[in-house]
Formats: structure tokens, C-alpha cells, sequence
């Protein structure tokens, strides 16, 4: 006799738990199972997080003030950072010896091992305000009992002897800052003017993007010089920043506005939105409160590649001197004092270090980007 007995079926869902968990997950939840499957997103994330701790905690971490000068340690090289000393715990940086070269007329300067320079962490300082308001006598590292002659530079010193590491930390507070003031204002042009041009159409939609591809076709390092040209020497750096901010922006909303506006094309006519329509909201109510949220994750992952672009429309600017000015730190002030050929063949880490920081914020956030950018895509395999 033939068994007709029926096997159950097998759910594929309880097979993998985690394709369950992804079929009645809400849009933030299922964004974010998605993006952390992007490995190097994830680690790109906990990379520019640090770069902004370091920002925001830049008068802590930073040894010594920006602007310190030592006429004694012009262009002196990096300094090894160690942590022991004939097997025992005892942090210091090698010591350097100094000679006048006679013939170049240049110090020249010499590693000294048995000479270490003893450094502390959370050693005391001058009293100053972390983040502004939060009273502190300490910084994270310093030197402990140090002679006249003792120094601590270890990213190396300047053309004034100005600390480099300390005026990288520092400088990542402006760079970095740049480029989310600078996305925070495309954020508000582009999301208004771009949903403003999709949602209504017609007319309106017409003039704002021939706005948007007038501004388009003006190139955009040309109109930057000549907006920041125009920048009077005599403004305050404070202020001279926030220009430079609302500069290097002018463009950065146009391509956002293009995506907004594609966007509300495709959803304007939906049911949500015509039933929005007849309960009586109004039509920016409909907009700020129905197909802005709809999208919100893919606005997100677009923003976070365009903070890149701000960082380096900064750093251009900044290195062509035209944009921020010392006493100012930015990153592309440095870059900008690393111009002189002989600066460089004498001080090569005056080039390298900002870049170096440049370059892996930049790449940190594009990775970060694309992993957002993948984990709000719809149509992205899971």
C-alpha cells in the first residue's frame, strides 16, 4: 500500500531566522540589518566617528596650542612615540639633539636614544574649556619634568616650530565641521526647492530647474575663487569660516534637489498621498510629513557622500589661499603652508600628515556612503 501521508511543508523563514526577522521589519530596522551586512560601511562608520571625537575633544587630546611656537625646533622631525624603557612601563619620545649646519645655514637635527624625554597621560595643563564650557587643567598626553630643551613633536614642528600633531588635531574641528554645516544647508535647499519643484510641477518645476542646471553649468572651482575672492581681509576669521561654509554649499543642494524632485514625480500620485489630500493637509504638510520621511534612509546615505566633497571644495580653496586664513587651522591651511618646495624637501611630513588625514576621512566617509546608500536601496538583493 502506498503511503499518501503528507510531509508539512517547510517555512523558509524558519530555516533562516534571519530573512524572518527581514520580512516584518519596519523601513529603519530593515535599513539598518542591511547595512550592517556592509562590513567596510561598518568599519568606515566607527573610523569617522573617532575622526569626530577627535574633533570635538581637540583641545584635549592636542598637547599644545596650535599657534605655540619654539624658534628652537623649526622643521624637527618626528619624535618616536615608547612605552618602555629595559622592560619597564615608562612612556617617553626619543630626544633630539640639534646642530647649526655651517655651510646650509640649517638646523639639522639627530635622534637621541639615550636621551628619552618622559611624557605622561592626563598630565596637567592650563586651565581651558573642553567643548566650550567644561572647565579642565589636563590634557591626554603631555611631558613630565621637562628640561628647556626637552620637546614632544610627534607628527614633527614647522617652519615656527609649531607641534603638527597638535595643529592636525585641531585642524580636523574646521574640516570636518565644514562639511556638515555645509550639508546641513543642502539638506534644507534641496529637500525645499527639490520638493517643491516634483511635488507641484508645471510653472514652478520648469523655472527651478533651469535655476538648478544654470547653476550646474557655471564650473564650480572658478566660482568658488571668485566668491571667495571677494571675501574681505579685514572680516574676522570667525565669520571669514561661516562665508567659506555657505560657499563651498551653493552647489552641493543642486544634485540633492535633482533626486527630491525625481522622487516626488514618482510618488506624488500615490494613495497615501491623495488620502493626505482629502483629509485636508496642506500641501507643505504633505510634503514635510508624508514623502519626506518615505525616503528619508536614501537623503541620509546622499548627504553622507556629500560631506566629502565639502571637505575638499575647503581644502582647495584653503591650499589655492583663498579660502580660511591662518591664524585659522584647518587641514587645507596646512596644506597651504606645505607649498614651499623647500619646505617640503626639508619637512616632508608637513605635506604628509594632513594629507594622510585628509585621505582617510575622505575614503572613511565615501565607504560609510556607499554602505548607507546600499542599505536604502529597495531593490537591493537582501
Amino acid at each position: 500500500m502506498t503511503d499518501t501521508t503528507q510531509l508539512p511543508e517547510t517555512d523558509p523563514a524558519a530555516l533562516n531566522p534571519q530573512s524572518a526577522e527581514m520580512a516584518v521589519a519596519g523601513q529603519w530596522k530593515l535599513f539598518w540589518l542591511k547595512f550592517v551586512k556592509h562590513r567596510i560601511a561598518v568599519l568606515s562608520l566607527f573610523v569617522v566617528l573617532f575622526l569626530y571625537l577627535v574633533a570635538a575633544l581637540a583641545d584635549f587630546i592636542a598637547p599644545y596650542d596650535p599657534n605655540q611656537t619654539n624658534s628652537r625646533y623649526t622643521y624637527a622631525p618626528p619624535q618616536a612615540l615608547g612605552l618602555f624603557i629595559d622592560g619597564s612601563f615608562s612612556p617617553h619620545v626619543t630626544g633630539l639633539d640639534m646642530e647649526l649646519n655651517t655651510e646650509s645655514m640649517r638646523r639639522e637635527f639627530f635622534p637621541n636614544p639615550d636621551a628619552p624625554v618622559k611624557v605622561g597621560f592626563f598630565v596637567p595643563s592650563e586651565p581651558y574649556a573642553l567643548l566650550g564650557f567644561i572647565p579642565m587643567q589636563h590634557k591626554l598626553i603631555g611631558t613630565i619634568d621637562a628640561r628647556p630643551t626637552d620637546s614632544m613633536y610627534l607628527f614633527g614642528a614647522d617652519r615656527l616650530g609649531r607641534d603638527i600633531f597638535s595643529r592636525v588635531v585641531h585642524g580636523a574641528r574646521v574640516s570636518l565641521s565644514i562639511g556638515l554645516v555645509g550639508v546641513f544647508l543642502s539638506l534644507i535647499l534641496g529637500v525645499t526647492i527639490g520638493g517643491i519643484s516634483g511635488f507641484f510641477g508645471g510653472v514652478v518645476d520648469t523655472v527651478i530647474q533651469r535655476i538648478i542646471e544654470f547653476l550646474r553649468s557655471i564650473p564650480t572651482i572658478p566660482l568658488w575663487m571668485g566668491l571667495a575672492a571677494a571675501i574681505p581681509l579685514s572680516w574676522p576669521p570667525i565669520q571669514t569660516y561661516f562665508v567659506i561654509t555657505l560657499i563651498v554649499s551653493l552647489i552641493g543642494w543642486t544634485s540633492l534637489a535633482r533626486e527630491v524632485r525625481g522622487r516626488f514625480l514618482s510618488l506624488r500620485n500615490e494613495d497615501f498621498v491623495i488620502a493626505a489630500r482629502l483629509d485636508g493637509m496642506s500641501e507643505i504638510g504633505i510634503i514635510f510629513h508624508h514623502l519626506v520621511p518615505s525616503f528619508m534612509s536614501h537623503i541620509i546615505a546622499t548627504l553622507t557622500l556629500a560631506i566629502p566633497t565639502m571637505i575638499l571644495a575647503e581644502t582647495a580653496l584653503s591650499f589655492l589661499g583663498i579660502g580660511l586664513q591662518p591664524p585659522i587651522v584647518s587641514w587645507g591651511v596646512l596644506l597651504q603652508e606645505a607649498q614651499n618646495i623647500r619646505a617640503v624637501s626639508q619637512a616632508p611630513w608637513l605635506l604628509f600628515t594632513p594629507a594622510a588625514a585628509i585621505v582617510i576621512s575622505v575614503l572613511s566617509l565615501n565607504f560609510l556612503g556607499d554602505g548607507l546608500r546600499d542599505a536604502a536601496d529597495p531593490y537591493e538583493a537582501h
